[in-house]
């Protein structure tokens, strides 16, 4: 029987979190209940990008999207939108004051400024069924790229424009270039997905969503530079991505896909899963590889760079997921296609975690170019409860702070680095006027001295250094020189560091410096932290329209107010721990920081 909807309920971390499973089950309950099982497919999905109002569900046709669903919803869905036509009105999405529903998943804000390429079949197929993904042109590509000589193949990727998505932009085509021409009796091709940025979650949503995509483009990366095998690092803290990937490369032997005379084009080719244990130094590609072997995941001085002297000592191509899932569409439609979106120098589109002060936390795809201004208030909603918008961290521990001064400013490899920060994987963390910028420098340093694999002494002993300062400053025991101290040490570590983990470390200090220097100021010469958030900074105190309502004296957990009723009080500043629980209590505001 032919199916007239569709419910798509989305199957990603996040929702998967919030309950999607239950959900599932009930909508087959409810779906047998009402007779609908032969006439309503039923999928579960990767990450639909609005993560911030999951669980999600969208009912197709009519592209109804259904936001925060819970299980004591579905009887209602199922009864009076798949039996009666009628949408449930309470709970679809709405937008603005929260008085304008959106009626159609295409039609909302967050996704009209977006364009999916390597996230263009995550939130639309069920990952675990092969059939769909070849219903979408699956499959196809590698087919036409074999129909092609190697060097066509690479040329094509070279032609396209496509720069490397995990941080360091390099072109991609000269990485398989590099990497075809290196000699070798047995090549490998690496999926680096080691997403070890905080907030960061662009590669896990793509093998959660779209693993297929993946392995034929690892499939047409092993044709074009000759490799037979190829190799996925994950870590083991994805398990939902990697349960989806094992499924997919099971089904693909199944189809005679993957392995010998792949797809029976003469070709062999097969991959195999190799878990990572979370370390933030793995995503470094020779780190990674020294992982992957077996050994203690540790980087090594390049040159030789993997392409030449890789896993196992072979000539070794590695690309992080986000670029090889560009790589289907790309030989698909043709270079001209992709070079068609981005800009001059950025082709393609970028995949952000957006996360931080921001609505629509989730996970977006803009064309390269793409101004901030508008992920942020267009896609990202602006920030919540009226805030001023601050500052974009983009890149994570190893980028830099976007201040609001910069706000138009398109989104692409080289616009970002002109102004000392930087692409990254994509991790985009909005910072509003309630963020100290000092302690935001301080929360990525203590990341990467603690991932800091400790086998050169410009990064484990430079950065722990650069660490001590900071706490210095947000601790009010900051002295004049130490902001001189700080940038000295900064480029001190960035030009001796082993790896890029070092290399890039000060990045979050050196940014912040020079957009925010008036804050590191004010916590050395000042001891004050302008946006109230370092606590050894603070002092509270009680203002003379107290009412005396004994409010915050009955919730200072440490006995620090005194006063009578109806009569004003005062805190003991040898007491109060600031933690601030009499700010939030007080009725009339009479309690400042």
């Amino acid at each position: 029987m032919r199916q007239h909807s569709h419910v798509l309920v989305c199957g990603g971390t996040g929702c998967t979190s919030g309950g999607c499973k239950a959900l599932t089950a009930e909508l087959k309950k409810q779906l047998a209940v009402n007779n609908l099982t032969e006439e309503v497919g039923l999928i579960v999905t990767g990450c639909f990008g609005l993560c911030a109002l999951g669980p999600v569900v969208v009912i197709y046709p009519e592209g109804s999207f259904y936001e925060k669903v819970k299980v004591a919803d579905i009887a209602e869905i199922v009864s009076e939108h798949l039996v009666k036509g009628k949408p449930v009105e309470r709970l679809l999405h709405t937008e603005g004051s929260g008085d304008t529903e959106v009626q159609s998943f295409a039609d909302t804000s967050f996704y009209k400024s977006q364009l999916r390429v390597a996230l263009r079949l995550c939130g639309l197929i069920d990952p675990e069924c092969i059939d769909e993904y070849i219903g979408y042109d699956g499959y196809t590509a590698y087919p036409k790229a074999v129909a092609m000589s190697r060097q066509q193949v690479i040329d094509t990727i070279k032609d396209s424009g496509l720069r490397g998505r995990g941080g360091a932009g390099f072109s991609s085509g000269l990485k398989w270039q590099f990497a075809h021409d290196a000699p070798g009796k047995q090549k490998y091709v690496v999926v680096n997905a080691d997403e070890g940025d905080p907030g960061a979650f662009m590669d896990r949503s793509i093998l959660e969503g779209d693993p297929h995509a993946v392995i034929e483009a690892m499939m047409i990366a092993g044709y074009a530079i000759g490799a037979t095998k190829g190799v996925v690092y994950v870590r083991a803290e994805y398990p939902i991505a990697v349960g989806r990937l094992e499924i997919a490369l099971k089904q693909a032997r199944q189809y005679g896909i993957l392995g010998k005379n792949a797809m029976g084009l003469k070709n062999d080719f097969d991959i195999e899963i190799r878990l990572g244990a979370g370390a933030f130094v793995c995503g470094e590609e020779t780190a990674l590889l020294a992982s992957a072997e077996g050994r203690r995941g540790e980087p090594r001085q390049r040159p030789p760079f993997p392409a030449i002297k890789g896993m196992f000592d072979m000539p070794t191509l590695i690309n992080n997921v986000e670029t090889i899932a560009n790589i289907t569409q790309i030989i698909n439609n043709g270079a001209e296609w992709f070079k068609g979106i981005g800009t001059e120098k950025s082709k393609g589109t970028k995949v952000f975690a957006l996360g931080g002060k921001i609505k629509n936390i989730g996970l977006v795809e803009i064309p390269m170019g793409t101004t901030l201004r508008t992920v942020v208030e267009e896609i990202g909603g602006g920030c919540p409860k009226g805030k001023k918008f601050k500052a974009a961290q983009t890149g994570g521990p190893s980028g830099g702070c976007i201040p609001a001064s910069h706000m138009d400013i398109p989104i692409d490899f080289d616009s970002l680095v002109s102004i000392g920060s930087m692409m990254g994987s994509g991790g985009l963390i909005v910072l509003d006027e309630d963020n100290c910028m000092v302690d935001i420098a301080k929360f990525f340093l203590e990341f990467t001295v603690d991932e800091s694999c400790g086998k050169c002494t410009p990064c484990r002993v430079g950065n722990k250094r650069l660490l001590e300062i900071l706490e210095k400053l947000t601790d009010g025991k900051g002295e004049q020189g130490d902001i001189e101290k700080m940038e000295k040490l900064c480029h001190y570590i960035k030009e001796n560091s082993l790896c890029g983990l070092g290399q890039t470390a000060p990045n979050p200090v050196l940014s912040t410096l020079k957009y925010f220097r008036d804050e590191y100021d004010a916590h050395v010469c000042d001891k004050k932290c302008p946006s109230g958030v370092c606590k050894n900074l603070l002092s509270f105190s009680i203002l003379d329209n107290c009412i005396g309502c004994t409010l915050c004296k009955r919730v200072c957990p440490v006995d620090a107010i005194s006063g009578e009723l109806k009569q004003l009080h005062t805190i003991d500043q040898a007491k109060c721990i600031k933690c601030g629980l009499c700010v939030d209590k007080c009725p009339k505001k009479s309690i400042i920081k």
